[in-house]
């Protein structure tokens, strides 16, 4: 009865029999359908658009003077705990910026948590202003090659997909099983085709027939493209291409020209992974408008890249426009070329200034979820980081500079009283991934070029996607020391130098997000930053950088806690060569 009232009176505002609760008056509107800008009135009952056109009188009115008008923004592939902000702080984070509607893959609170993480996540969602939406994590873990706290199976899959907000099957990384057509990965891609959801892909470099029968097993996109001839090859072969330009890994420049007014509707723009600070300081997606449209895309183009676009690949029939009878989700701004939301309306209500001030509510959390807030499980006397010498050379993860692939070189390295030992001169540091989620012992240990760490130590409990404890260093008793800290905050990140804590922040949901306020979370990731640059550190976000070392999914050589892995060959590979 009152959906049917509610739509009764849709249709007497959209007429114009009575006035519209709301009306933005005199806009320039972006219409995404037809890819054009119109002299519109825009009239909002309730949560809904009444009406588009002239002459819309309302009981409230905002006099627009001709600025523009579009679609909140649509972000189709993050990670929110690369935030390292709780759902809660994210939302009230990115919706100042224009983002009303979110669509992530929560695989890494799985990783440690299982089911448990997924449904905090789901109990956190609720009725924010930026609506969020999830995908099935398809790969916990990634591998076999790594132990992560939780393993979630095709049974486990078909039980998430039935949660309210879960839209799909999230990146199916293990490409290699698909290719090989393992038994459990076959399971997992037919119960999602079964229900008829998408199937998002992430397949780095995978081109061919191994690119062919990849998307051939059901799987419809992919973020992963680093050149234009990969995005190419997977437009051309049906999949979709989400362009991603996030905290780390920056493609939107090498892959834009491939977008043409003929395939960008098979475009998005996607972040996958962003930093605190850059959100609250820089902008989500409209920072990656403003960069799109500044390397030459059509403005209205690239406003369909997160907003219709996003709509129609997951099949949202209410959003992504601004037509009748979709939520009022809107941004306002004065600039084409440089858009910056000086308006923001989710659900037909404006988005007010203090929408920071949510503080998550830890305690209830805490006794409803106990799994996702005690998940630091080390014994430090079993954690070594010597290295007995067994020859003077090694295989060493290489940096690549604003990329998550990695080079695998070999070089000699420095041998002290039958120890291999970092080596700060030629930028060789020690690294270890330590296994935290059931105080195993288990321990990868081996070298990292490309850090500039002089002196000290850094470590963090988020290391992709398992969520080992990952650390680096030019001293043993640091990094030790930087871990401890880490075990005795319930995860989080540490800098060390001199037998001194200079900087940790806490992260104390699953070691990955903060309970804490946006701001202060940006602010304690800003002096941890400081503080690694202070030892040496020569990027702009080595925690970034160091916690896809232990992906042992993205080429070419990783480190986990069961050792080096070549993701060539996905297989463990020794230190010594």
């Amino acid at each position: 009865m009152k959906a049917e009232l509610e739509a009764a009176k849709i249709n007497r505002q959209a007429r114009g029999l009575e006035p519209a609760d709301l009306v933005l008056k005199n806009c320039r509107l972006i219409d995404v359908f037809c890819g054009e800008i119109v002299n519109s009135d825009v009239a909002i009952c309730g949560e809904r658009i009444a009406g588009i056109g002239s002459n819309y009188q309302g009981v409230h009115e905002i006099e627009c003077k001709r600025a523009y008008v579009c679609p909140g923004f649509m972000e189709g592939h993050i990670h929110i705990e690369s935030s390292m902000l709780c759902p809660q702080q994210f939302a009230a984070t990115v919706i100042a910026h224009g983002t009303t509607t979110v669509v992530c893959d929560p695989h890494e609170i799985a990783n440690v948590a299982g089911i448990s993480g997924i449904k905090y996540f789901n109990t956190e969602s609720q009725n924010l202003q930026t609506r969020i939406y999830m995908m099935a994590p398809s790969c916990v873990p990634a591998t076999h090659l790594e132990h992560s706290g939780a393993v979630l199976n095709s049974a486990d899959i078909e039980t998430i997909l039935k949660l309210p907000k879960v839209l799909g099957l999230a990146e199916m990384m293990n490409f290699p099983g698909v290719l090989a057509q393992d038994v459990e990965v076959l399971r997992k891609l037919k119960i999602a085709h079964g229900r008829h959801v998408p199937v998002d892909g992430h397949a780095p470099g995978l081109s061919g027939k191994d690119l062919q029968a990849y998307i051939g097993s059901g799987i419809m996109s992919d973020h992963e493209c680093t050149t234009a001839e990969e995005a190419r090859e997977k437009l051309r072969s049906g999949m979709f291409l989400f362009i991603r330009e996030g905290s780390t890994a920056k493609n939107l420049e090498a892959l834009l020209p491939v977008v043409t007014g003929k395939n960008s509707h098979r475009c998005l723009l996607v972040t996958d992974d962003c930093h605190p600070q850059e959100l609250l300081v820089d902008g989500h997606l409209d920072k990656i408008l403003r960069r799109a449209v500044s390397l030459g895309l059509d403005p209205i183009t690239a406003i369909q890249m997160v907003t219709i676009n996003v709509a129609n690949y997951f099949g949202f029939q209410d959003c992504g426009a601004v037509a009748p009878g979709y939520l009022a989700d809107l941004v306002l701004f004065e600039d084409l070329e440089n858009i910056q939301p000086e308006m923001v309306f989710s659900g037909g209500k404006e988005v007010t200034s203090d929408s920071y001030a949510i503080v998550a509510d830890k305690r209830n959390m805490a006794s409803l979820y106990p799994e996702v807030f005690n998940s630091v499980h080390v014994n430090m006397k079993e954690v070594s980081f010597a290295i007995p010498a067994e020859g003077d050379t090694v295989r060493i993860i290489r940096i690549i500079r604003d990329q998550l692939v990695t080079e695998s070189i070999r070089l000699q390295v420095k041998i002290v009283d039958g120890l291999a030992v970092a080596d700060p001169e030629n930028d060789i540091a020690k690294l270890a991934v330590i296994e935290r989620h059931h105080a195993t012992g288990n321990m990868g240990k081996g070298f990292v070029q490309g850090f500039g760490l002089k002196r000290g130590a850094i470590a963090s409990t988020v290391g992709h996607d398992s969520h080992n404890i990952i650390v680096l260093g030019v001293d043993d008793q640091d990094m030790l020391l930087a871990v401890e800290e880490l075990v005795k905050q319930e995860g989080g990140l540490s800098v060390v130098a001199d037998g001194e804590v200079k900087a940790t922040l806490t992260l104390d949901v699953a070691g990955l997000m903060a309970t804490a306020e946006a701001r202060e979370v940006a602010s304690k990731f800003t002096d941890v930053l400081h503080a690694a640059g202070e030892i040496g550190v020569q990027m702009r976000d080595p925690f970034m950088v160091m916690s896809f070392l232990a992906l042992p999914v993205m080429p070419h050589l990783k480190m986990t806690d069961i050792g080096l892995v070549d993701v060539d060959q996905f297989s463990p590979v020794g230190l010594w060569s």
